[in-house]
C-alpha cells in the first residue's frame, strides 16, 4: 500500500458544502503506514461535531474500498487560546459598532454599508460610518465625497469626520490621493484601522457601521480586538460560490464572539428598467439554508436594480434620494430589524468580544 494511493481515495472525500476534497484545502496532514494499516491525521477549520464525523466516515469508507485495514482516522481543529472577555474600548464615545463583512469582494458590500447607515439616521440614530475597506475605499465616491479633505484640529491633532446625507463619515480614500494604491502589510493594516477610531473625531454616536475589507483577516481580527462589536452583518449573493465564502464570513463572526444580526442577499433578482419586471438572474432566497445553518436570519433582498449603480457612481445613495424604490425600501426593512436586534443586545447587558488571541500562525482565519 502505497501513501500515494491512500491520497487519491481521500480526494473523493468532499468538505462538507464545498466543492473541494479534503486533500485540495491541504486538510490531510499526515499518513503514517504499516503494512495495509494507515494511521491518518486531518485538520479542518470547523469545530462543528456533524462536519468531523462526515468527514470520518467518509474516509473512512473509501479506505477500506481500497483494501486498508486497521485505520486511524485522527480529526483535529487548530488550536485557538481564547481570551476573558475583553473590555478594551478604543472609541467609548460609540454606543454600538457593527461590523459589515462578507467572504468576497464584488458582492455590494459597501453600497450595502452606505445605504444601511443612512437608513439607520433616518431612523432617527445617530450614525458614522467608518470605511475599513483599507485597500478598495469606495465609500467616498459613493457618498460624493471623493474630492472632499477632512479638516484637522490643530490643537487636539485629530481629524473631523465629512458628512453627507445626515451621517458621518471617515475613509483612508479621503487621506491620499485618488486612485493611489496603499501596498500595505498586516501590521501597518491593523493600526490603520486603529487610529481611524481614535485619531478621528466622532460625535457621541448611537451606531458606527463599519464597511469591512472582503475577506477574514488582520483588519477583522483587530476590530474585534479594539471595540465591543455590537452585531455583524454578512452581505451575500445569492450563487453557490459567494454563499461559500458567506459560511467562511459566519464562521469568523462565531470565532470572535460577535452576535450576527443577519444575511443581507444582495443582488437578489434584476428588475428591468424599462418593464419593471423582476430576473431572478443570480437565484434568489439561497441565503436563507445559510441563515438557518447559523441560527439567523436573511435581513433584506437588495434586488439588482440600476439606479443603485447610478447613485453609487453619482454620489447619490438609493435610499435618501429615492426611498420609494424596492432597494430603498429593503434598506430601511433591514435597518429596522438591525435596530431591533441592538435593542436586544443592550438589554442583554452589551457585549464584550471574546477577542480569539491568535497562535503564532493564525491562517485559520484566513
Amino acid at each position: 500500500m502505497q501513501k500515494e494511493k491512500i491520497l487519491e481515495a481521500l480526494k473523493t472525500v468532499k468538505y462538507p458544502n464545498f466543492d473541494k476534497d479534503i486533500v485540495s484545502f491541504n486538510f490531510v496532514k499526515s499518513i503514517l503506514l504499516e503494512g495495509n494499516s494507515p494511521t491518518i491525521l486531518i485538520e479542518i477549520p470547523s469545530s462543528s461535531s456533524e462536519v468531523s464525523q462526515q468527514i470520518h466516515q467518509e474516509a473512512l469508507k473509501v479506505l477500506e474500498q481500497i483494501g486498508c485495514q486497521n485505520i486511524q482516522i485522527q480529526i483535529k481543529t487548530p488550536q485557538i487560546q481564547e481570551q476573558k472577555p475583553s473590555k478594551k474600548n478604543i472609541a467609548p464615545q460609540i454606543k454600538h459598532f457593527v461590523m459589515i463583512s462578507s467572504g468576497k469582494g464584488g458582492v455590494g458590500k459597501s453600497t450595502t454599508s452606505v445605504n444601511l447607515a443612512i437608513a439607520l439616521a433616518q431612523s432617527g440614530k445617530k450614525v458614522g460610518l467608518l470605511d475599513a475597506d483599507i485597500y478598495g475605499p469606495n465609500i467616498p465616491r459613493m457618498l460624493g465625497l471623493n474630492l472632499n479633505k477632512p479638516q484637522v484640529d490643530e490643537n487636539l491633532k485629530k481629524l473631523h469626520p465629512l458628512k453627507a446625507y445626515g451621517i458621518e463619515m471617515m475613509s483612508m480614500g479621503v487621506l491620499y490621493e485618488e486612485g493611489q494604491s496603499l501596498i500595505w502589510r498586516g501590521p501597518m493594516i491593523m493600526r490603520a484601522i486603529e487610529q481611524l477610531l481614535t485619531d478621528v473625531l466622532w460625535s457621541d454616536l448611537d451606531i458606527l457601521v463599519i464597511d469591512m475589507p472582503p475577506g477574514t483577516g488582520d483588519a477583522q481580527l483587530t476590530l474585534a480586538q479594539s471595540v465591543p462589536v455590537s452585531a455583524g452583518i454578512t452581505v451575500s449573493t445569492p450563487q453557490s460560490v459567494s454563499l461559500d465564502d458567506s459560511a467562511r464570513s459566519l464562521d469568523m463572526f462565531r470565532k470572535l464572539h460577535i452576535p450576527v444580526a443577519g444575511i443581507i442577499e444582495n443582488m437578489s433578482g434584476f428588475i428591468c428598467p424599462n418593464c419593471g419586471e423582476e430576473y431572478d438572474i443570480f437565484g434568489k432566497g439561497t441565503t436563507q439554508t445559510l441563515a438557518d445553518e447559523f441560527e439567523t436570519k436573511v435581513l433584506a433582498q437588495i434586488p439588482l436594480e440600476p439606479k443603485v449603480r447610478e447613485g453609487g457612481d453619482q454620489g447619490k445613495p438609493i435610499t435618501f434620494f429615492d426611498p420609494q424604490s424596492k432597494s430603498a425600501k429593503e434598506y430601511l426593512q433591514s435597518a429596522h430589524k438591525l435596530l431591533l436586534f441592538l435593542e436586544e443586545i443592550a438589554q442583554k447587558g452589551g457585549v464584550d468580544n471574546t477577542a480569539i488571541q491568535p497562535t503564532k500562525d493564525h491562517s485559520h482565519l484566513h
